[in-house]
């Protein structure tokens, strides 16, 4: 029988957010079992590159990452968002080490190639070590993963943070018995956008199909669902979309997603 983890990630709402983030943290080191954290921090990052006069640069909702960016993304995602969060889940007894895909070669990425668009150094993640990442989970560290991956060339890429927990999420599957848990700002996949209660419990196949042709999961919501079932066609068990509270056993209003 494998043994139980758990993969969360959260984005820059819960991150920017210092009331919120205490509490999701306080949640997360009381999750029983192994357990992996991935985060984002764009909103930061778009915060401080506004700061020293450089424009962020999006497109669709997605980064352009040039040079410069990338070297402001480097010292946000890995440095100060990072540090930060392994230093409060310190406080709260969860051994926590802060990782990049290239420490410990954890996770190996390549450049984005141009079509349409040029993302820069935008990385694609081509596979996880999950090896060393188990070697952590079984020494009691909990791994806090940043939104940055390698190419293996020296080169640091950023890379969404959904698909990085969705990638790792995959890989320790094969080994552990994993649920993938997404944090954001809404109580899960809601059938009413307008109502913040109107949330979709259980999602399969079948009735994801039929949420896509009724037009309930549209625009942001498609991303997310597709890392969801990327995940779950890959060895994961199940994902779970949600508020943070979701990680408290007394609550039950977020989506389970299963195949």
């Amino acid at each position: 029988m494998k043994e139980k983890l758990s993969i969360v990630k959260i984005g820059g709402n819960v991150i920017e957010n210092t009331e919120e983030l205490a509490v999701f943290l306080e949640l997360f080191a009381t999750l029983k079992g192994s357990k992996i954290l991935v985060h984002g921090g764009g909103k930061k990052a778009s915060e401080i590159l506004n700061k020293m006069g450089i424009e962020p640069k999006m497109t669709g909702g997605r980064r352009i990452t040039d040079a410069e960016s990338l070297e402001v993304i480097t010292m946000v995602y890995g440095g100060l968002t990072n540090k930060n969060i392994v230093a409060q889940l310190q406080a709260h007894a969860c051994n926590a080490i802060g990782l990049s895909g290239a420490d410990g070669n954890t996770i190996q990425a390549h450049k984005r190639p141009v079509k349409d668009i040029d993302y820069g150094f935008a990385g694609d993640v081509d596979g996880v070590n999950t090896k060393t990442i188990s070697n952590l989970l079984k020494a009691g560290l909990t791994p806090v993963f940043c939104a940055l991956t390698h190419d293996g060339k020296g080169q640091i890429l950023n890379t969404n943070a959904d698909t990085i927990a969705s990638e790792i999420a995959s890989g320790m599957g094969q080994l552990y018995d994993t649920t993938l848990y997404y944090c954001f700002e809404k109580k899960g996949v809601l059938l009413d956008v307008k109502d913040d209660d109107s949330v979709v419990k259980n999602i399969n196949s079948e009735t994801y199909q039929k949420l896509l042709d009724e037009k309930v999961i549209a625009d942001g919501m498609l991303p997310k669902m597709e890392n969801c079932f990327y995940a779950l066609n890959r060895n994961v068990n199940k994902v779970c979309i949600g508020a943070i509270t979701m990680l408290d056993e007394k609550t039950d209003l977020y989506t389970t997603i299963t195949l």
